[in-house]
């Protein structure tokens, strides 16, 4: 059976996407624009990649905005969430995708490393979810897609800080769930495997493993594809949830 259209159309609905300068984040974005969605980029640094993820939006004929500043940071938070709101009059969707990942053995991880891997991916989630979920309130409900991490189910050698930060995801997804169901708030984490392509140098990834059943990387485009199905009104059922996107390399 095929979902009607109106079921997998975001037309008229405004979503946000953190860390959206280069995989994962760009290309959930764009899936997102293709599904008619007008979509907010945010980078901390990348100005330029960001800027041409904007005009790749642009080109597929929805608006686009680029907002620059730190997730982490609190009054950044703050102010980004207000240049948001303010950017399309509202807010359907949030993905929390913005992440830095280094490796350190929790011997010589200093409590800075420690809370800058806890600052950007858990505590940008919740600061921004706190900014936008008014918004998307206000105009009957909305949906947030947290990008978790393998290693928030497995545990990693040298990624103590990454590993606790993604399993706060979790944590964090069902708690909004539960929170703000009966206010048309669906919250989900999509946890993607081992990802193919060219990777920043603070991905942490390690190299592709025979462990994997189907026998490869995933690719960027099917991981940002699962994000996009989860932000769609054919998933409004579905929320509290963690999928995993790893070709069967975990299994729950």
């Amino acid at each position: 059976m095929t979902a009607p259209a109106s079921l997998q159309s975001l037309d008229g609905k405004v979503a946000v996407v953190t860390g959206a300068s280069r995989r994962i984040g760009r290309a959930t974005a764009l899936g997102l624009a293709r599904c008619g969605a007008d979509v907010v980029v945010t980078a901390r640094s990348a100005r330029d990649e960001i800027e041409a993820v904007a005009r790749e939006i642009e080109g597929l004929g929805q608006r686009a905005k680029v907002v620059m500043g730190d997730v982490s940071d609190e009054a950044e938070a703050r102010r980004m969430g207000a240049e948001v709101r303010d950017a399309f009059g509202r807010v359907d969707v949030l993905v929390n995708n913005a992440a830095i990942r280094r490796q350190v053995s929790l011997l010589e991880m200093s409590f800075a490393d420690w809370r800058e891997i806890q600052g950007v991916i858990l505590d940008g989630a919740f600061l921004m979810a706190r900014e936008l979920l008014p918004a998307m309130i206000e105009t009957g409900g909305g949906t947030i897609v947290n990008i978790g991490g393998l290693t928030g189910h497995t545990g990693a050698r040298e990624r103590a800080h990454v590993c606790a930060a993604k399993a706060g995801l979790v944590g964090l997804t069902k708690a909004i769930a539960v929170e703000f169901a009966d206010r048309g708030i669906n919250a989900n984490c999509l946890v993607p495997g081992k990802i193919g392509g060219a990777r920043s140098a603070t991905s942490g990834a390690s190299p592709i493993s025979a462990d994997i059943p189907l026998g490869r990387e995933g690719d960027v485009e099917e991981a940002a594809a699962m994000v996009v199905s989860l932000c769609l009104p054919q998933a409004r059922f579905m929320t509290g949830q963690t999928v995993h996107v790893s070709g069967g390399l975990y299994m729950p």
